[in-house]
């Protein structure tokens, strides 16, 4: 006899409960808890089982089991966070609800963002209350992040081609993430720095001097973590094509060779165009414009940036390609490559449930 499993309670839905459950799911900048947990029920009344709701809405079949479980027992007070230990709650759900609603659908009239006095002005509540409700619900009013969107009309194209370069390498095949890093400065303060004591962090003057720029050609093997690099003075179309001279006698002659690299001027002009010509074996593949997070060297430059360049303290620009080169033998004696996880149709997903929260992204 086939398993039937645990026996699943009856739901029905009055209408005003249905109602209720609709403006929760519905409200675009709801605690997205509440919001997926009234989809849940709606669901469930409308006959899915627990596994087609949990495949639908992208959760556990425990999940949608626990919830079910929770309405039929105590209706729509069952959605709602289970009391912790500790003191009873001196502050309505009604007026929390006003907090989160006010924090993420309205700003004040004389600012930009919310702050802690200025809700707490609005709602009638303590500020350190309004702090609780705030870190209850990861709520952060004074941080702002920022976000760069491709308008490239191929972004889908080149997304498909420089992930399946990540994912599903060639064959007999070098897959090289290549960038240039420029205008890397040499900056020297203007007094001793002031190590770090217990207690006490490493204390610096404000102001430097400036000794000099350079620039570094990186190509990242996105295989085995190796950077083969290149530091020059200059990063025009003349340097780029030395490099690229240099990758063709660094990578074995029996191997192709796929550069992922950005859309800069350089890298598109005649010159290049023709050196590729007469090499083959050498195959550019362009990331869309304003992707740079789509390629791995840019990470490593954040790396070398962090651990290197940041802090450091040059007086003179060969000091400072000198310490980047020791940098980078250490780099290539233990190379740790970077692991690429996520599809392409995974990225253009979630690239388009970001665009429906933005008014008009979808359009």
């Amino acid at each position: 006899m086939p398993r039937t499993g645990r026996p699943k309670a009856d739901l029905t839905l009055t209408e005003a409960e249905r109602g209720q459950l609709l403006g929760w799911s519905r409200r675009s900048k709801s605690a997205q808890s509440l919001a997926l947990r009234s989809k849940i029920i709606l669901r469930c009344a409308d006959g899915s089982d627990n596994q087609m709701v949990a495949a639908q809405l992208g959760c556990s079949t425990a999940t949608v089991g626990k919830w079910r479980r929770r309405f039929v027992e105590k209706r729509l007070d069952g959605l709602t966070d289970e009391p912790r230990p500790g003191g009873p709650r001196s502050v309505r759900d009604d007026l929390i609800e006003q907090v989160v609603v006010e924090t993420l659908e309205r700003t004040p009239r004389d600012a930009t963002h919310w702050s802690r006095s200025s809700m707490a002005a609005e709602s009638g509540l303590s500020a350190s209350t309004v702090g609780r409700i705030w870190r209850a619900f990861g709520l952060k009013p004074h941080l702002v992040d920022t976000f760069k969107l491709s308008n490239d009309p191929l972004f889908i194209e080149k997304v498909r081609d420089v992930v399946g370069l990540y994912l599903n390498p060639p064959e007999r095949a070098v897959v090289l993430c290549v960038d240039e890093k420029s205008g890397i400065q040499a900056l020297n303060r203007s007094a001793p720095l002031l190590p770090m004591l217990p207690g006490i962090a490493e204390r610096r003057s404000f102001d430097y001097a400036r000794a000099g720029t350079t620039d570094l050609f990186a190509a990242l093997d996105v295989a085995t973590g190796l950077v083969i690099h290149s530091i020059q003075r200059r990063h025009r179309a003349l340097e780029f094509k030395k490099f690229l001279n240099q990758i063709d006698q660094t990578v074995p002659v029996d191997f192709d060779v796929h550069l992922i690299c950005d859309n800069l001027s350089t890298h598109k002009t005649p010159a290049i165009g023709a050196w590729l010509a007469a090499h083959p074996r050498f195959h550019l593949h362009f990331t869309p414009t304003s992707s740079s997070w789509l390629n791995q060297v840019e990470r490593w430059f954040g790396l070398l940036t962090d651990r290197q360049l940041r802090r450091g303290v040059h007086d003179s620009v060969t000091t400072l390609e000198r310490d980047i080169r020791t940098w980078i033998e250490h780099w290539n004696a233990d190379p740790k490559p970077f692991v690429w996880t996520k599809t392409a149709d995974e990225i253009l997903e979630r690239l388009a449930r970001y665009l429906q929260r933005i008014p008009g992204g979808g359009h």
